[in-house]
């Protein structure tokens, strides 16, 4: 009962260390700035106007200050004069501009909600130069603002996704007298799109809550050895870390194969909706293994079924973007080895926190606690996919709170602390003589047999 009574304790800690990092990332968008996106590629050029409530209240007398659904409301009322406007106050290389359907930013802070204007650019089927010009001023003569020009994509520059949470560069300046600028995309070579391609990869990695869960429960029974008496904590710290390292890199070929042919538009991607659903499938399955195993010492299996259907839904990130095959190419290849090297950096970073924890009573709580956990959180994933209905208490859903515990960096400080105590927890066992009998890991044999001896120590 003392033992239990540790073990629960140690789970309550964890759980308090985890929620004291319970804070929200920063809006990448200031009050009283409008801003421009454009996402360029071979022959296309589109992007969003973004619009801040407060100057559209003082300039264009919008009165936005009921509920969100009541300020979405006046916005649609009048969209086709938030076009007009958008359309006059922005000029890209003297294309024609088409607007798209009207969407909206709602923030906590009233200063910072927005109206957002998707456009396209008629470039007419011509080659989008790399130099052009750019003129924008919304709200600049009037209330003397600053505005923001920002590169959002550019393949052959390497740029992806710039502004989403944060904006890093290609970022140009408008205000007063300086309405009109050149912008100069730069270097395209493939080299730099190379390298901007795996720091995307690594980027999905740390921002990607369900690959991290998937790469999670892959981990929780890497270092066990299931035999006839289930699963026994492993005896060999490099031979296990080897062991799953190998299984997630299965994973990683399986899903380069989906999606590398489905980003070189080989590959038809099925409907997105159902493409996520079974990689939340995924996690529960493998979770559910953990618990009572199909393939036992040979998860490898699993990772390279699932691995394919989480390429299809990489591949649906960047579908549809119109860039020739080369660079293509090298930014698969960038996202693929990124991505691989993420996963390695997630099962270093845990694993000595799970070895430590292996051989103490306290790890049998953490596989099927965790195991159950990860099975509950995917399979609420899935009806969220399905359905389109997203799941959580108040205004606290359940994708932001999964993001919470797996947002680096507070992550990594909390595994940090969490094998600290693993360690003293992994002494206190060792100097009561209360550890569990390791075993040596099996030989895994080719044929279908199911012996597989263990070898007490």
């Amino acid at each position: 009962m003392k033992i239990v009574t540790r073990s629960a304790a140690a789970i309550a800690l964890i759980f308090a260390s985890m929620a004291a990092f319970f804070v929200s990332p920063a809006s990448a968008h200031s009050a009283g700035e409008s801003y421009v996106y454009l996402n360029v590629t071979e022959t296309a050029l589109d992007g969003r106007v973004d619009l801040p409530f407060t100057d559209l209240r003082e300039v264009l007398g919008f009165e936005l200050n009921g509920t969100d659904e009541q300020n979405a409301a006046e916005l649609e009322s009048r969209v086709d004069e938030l076009a007009a406007f958008a359309d006059t106050h922005l000029d890209i290389n003297g294309y024609d501009l088409s607007f798209g359907e009207l969407d909206f930013l709602f923030e906590e802070e009233e200063d910072l909600d927005f109206a957002i204007l998707p456009y396209v650019a008629d470039t007419r089927s011509e080659e989008v130069p790399r130099v052009f010009e750019v003129t924008f001023d919304p709200f600049v003569a009037e209330l003397d603002r600053n505005v923001l020009v920002i590169i959002q994509n550019d393949w052959k520059a390497g740029i992806y996704d710039n502004g989403e949470g944060q904006i890093s560069s290609a970022v140009y300046t408008f205000s007063a007298g300086n309405e009109t600028q050149t912008i100069d995309l730069g270097d395209s070579s493939w080299w730099q799109n190379f390298k901007s391609s795996l720091a995307l990869g690594l980027d999905h990695i740390r921002t990607g809550p369900d690959h991290i869960l998937f790469v999670l429960v892959l981990l929780l029974p890497s270092v066990l050895v299931f035999g006839a008496g289930g699963w026994k904590p492993s005896d060999n710290y490099g031979a296990s870390l080897w062991r799953v390292l190998k299984i997630v890199t299965m994973f990683t070929v399986a899903h380069s194969i989906t999606f590398s042919l489905a980003g070189l538009g080989i590959l038809p991607l099925p409907d997105g909706k159902i493409t996520e659903s079974i990689i939340a499938l995924s996690i529960a399955a493998a979770a559910l293994h953990n618990l009572r195993p199909i393939f036992p010492n040979r998860e490898w299996v699993i990772a390279f079924v699932f691995g394919l259907f989480h390429g299809m839904g990489f591949a649906s990130l960047v579908s549809g973007i119109e860039v020739d095959r080369n660079t293509q190419l090298v930014s698969l290849l960038g996202r693929n080895i990124g991505i691989e090297i993420g996963q390695a950096v997630v099962i270093l970073v845990c694993f000595t926190l799970l070895y430590l924890l292996r051989n103490t009573v306290l790890y049998r709580w953490v596989m099927m606690i965790g195991s159950a956990v990860l099975t509950l959180v995917a399979l609420l994933w899935m009806y969220e996919r399905l359905f389109e209905q997203e799941v959580g208490i108040g205004s606290l859903t359940l994708n932001s709170m999964v993001e919470k515990f797996t947002r680096y960096p507070r992550s990594v400080y909390v595994i940090a602390a969490l094998t600290v105590v693993a360690a003293g927890i992994q002494m206190y066992e060792r100097r009561n003589d209360r550890l569990v009998d390791t075993v040596d890991l099996p030989t895994i044999d080719t044929d279908d047999s199911d012996e597989r001896e263990l070898v007490e120590v």
